[in-house]
């Protein structure tokens, strides 16, 4: 079964149970890329829904649209907002037209089931249609891009908390492994001691000054296009609507939304997606990089570092019994390649914009959104599936630090620079450790010599 819709390029058959109506059925047929459609992005569907109800509140306010149509839209609106169908937003994320796809396919949902509300069938515009009384006051160029603004804002804040679970997880390790000695390294070569509580407490401490770098960035985001319509200058808007939309926005949402104090300017601006990005490459990167600690700390576990255990959560490989592999700590680092990858394409989609709009914002909603989400998801997996489950091999690190030349910088305040050169070499060319050569050469007595080499003195605790 179909209804027949009518567009600019003519009739079109769209099934008749189906929400959605002709522009979103050449959308579909126009940009088949990535197979995946906006309702995989449940809160630009939310974020979506809001404006075109803080639209039409705006809009009856200002007596533009009849109580009951208003009413019916609002009603729509919550009913998505609030989950339902959210199958029927079938574009691909991925298309032309900076957004218009998109839109429409909110428009049309919006209207057919405001329709049915108000005892209509589907596709009887006559009664309330997707341009004139939904879009109402609106153009894709301020009504998306503020949809791709708030959706954002709300997924950040997933971000966020997974952030304060990963940095609690390695907070927690820290003071476990507040008093286990062990070398530390600089270019991969023996350094001076330390604790694996110091260690572990440096990848908390990244994460909480990436957290309020994240805050801070999210920020530039409330401050939103709505009511710039076409390129900024408000055309077909009528007087104290955009005013009105963005209160009942901000009323809807609970977020603190502010109008652009140029609106021309904010229609064509993509600097703070571009801005967000670079923070997010920037967790994903320092991440990463306590990822590949994870990696080499626990490597071997017989002709490796060893210093600490990963919970072993599956079977390594296929071929060599017993053999376990870091894949959570891999798994991250892969997330954060692709946030990488994504962080280009937001720089690439943002210079590309021309004079007053930027076609290329699903690409940045896309891009944002699965940075976002899978590091959210990295973290969370991270810290419930690895971190958690660390051990130390107390034994081994203190072998480390014991065999070690690293000591002797400890003791070059009490035998000298000279002296204690001459100790490295001696201790490297005989594999003798380098307190035992001290002792034996009476550089230091052994009292004091255990005094230097106590664990708090030697890891800077006092």
């Amino acid at each position: 079964m179909h209804r027949v819709e009518h567009d600019l390029l003519g009739d079109k058959e769209v099934p008749a149970d189906a929400y959605w109506g002709v522009h979103t059925a050449r959308a579909r047929e126009n940009f088949p890329i990535t197979g995946t459609a906006i309702s995989s992005y449940p809160h630009l569907i939310e974020a979506l829904a809001a404006v075109k109800e803080a639209a039409a509140q705006a809009n009856a306010d200002l007596g533009l649209l009849s109580p009951d149509v208003a009413d019916a839209i609002r009603r729509a609106c919550r009913e998505i907002r609030e989950g339902a169908l959210r199958e029927e937003f079938v574009v691909d994320v991925i298309q032309g037209g900076a957004g218009t796809s998109t839109n429409m396919n909110a428009n049309e949902v919006i209207a057919n089931r405001a329709l049915e509300l108000l005892g209509h069938e589907k596709g009887d515009y006559a009664r309330v249609h997707p341009n004139e009384h939904v879009n109402l006051g609106q153009s894709t160029n301020d009504a998306y891009p503020t949809a791709v603004n708030v959706a954002t804002i709300i997924a950040v804040r997933g971000l966020a908390e997974a952030m304060v679970v990963l940095e609690k997880a390695f907070g927690a390790k820290a003071v476990e492994f507040s008093d286990l000695l062990k070398m530390g390294r600089t270019q991969l070569q023996d350094a001076v001691p330390m604790t694996l509580g110091q260690e572990f407490g440096t990848y908390a401490v990244m994460l909480g000054e990436d957290r309020l770098r994240l805050t801070e960035a999210v920020t530039l985001l409330h401050e939103i296009n709505l009511g710039a319509t076409a390129i900024g200058t408000g055309l077909n808007a009528a007087p104290g609507y955009a005013e009105a939309a963005v209160a009942h926005l901000r009323e809807i949402t609970g977020l603190p939304l502010e109008p652009a104090a140029d609106l021309v300017e904010a229609t064509q601006d993509c600097g703070a997606f571009v801005h967000l990005s670079g923070v997010l490459k920037r967790i994903a990167v320092k991440l990463s990089k306590s990822c590949n600690d994870l990696r080499l700390l626990s490597s071997g576990p017989r002709a490796g570092l060893n210093e600490i255990n990963l919970p072993p959560v599956q079977a390594g490989s296929s071929i060599m019994p017993g053999k376990i592999n870091p894949v959570i700590p891999e798994v991250v680092n892969q997330v954060a390649f692709e946030v990488i990858g994504n962080d280009v394409a937001i720089t690439m989609a943002a210079e590309a914009g021309q004079l007053q709009l930027n076609a290329f914002e699903p690409l940045i909603l896309h891009s944002l959104s699965e940075s976002i989400t899978h590091l959210r998801s990295a973290c969370l997996v991270l810290a419930e599936r690895c971190v958690s489950g660390i051990t130390a091999n107390a034994d081994v690190m203190r072998g480390y630090v014991e065999n070690s030349i690293g000591l002797v910088t400890a003791l070059n305040p009490s035998i000298g620079y000279a002296a204690a050169t001459e100790i490295a070499k001696e201790a490297l060319e005989t594999g003798r450790g380098v307190a035992e050569l001290v002792v034996e050469k009476g550089l230091l007595p052994a009292e004091e010599l255990a005094k230097l080499l106590k664990p708090e003195t030697l890891a800077r605790l006092g």
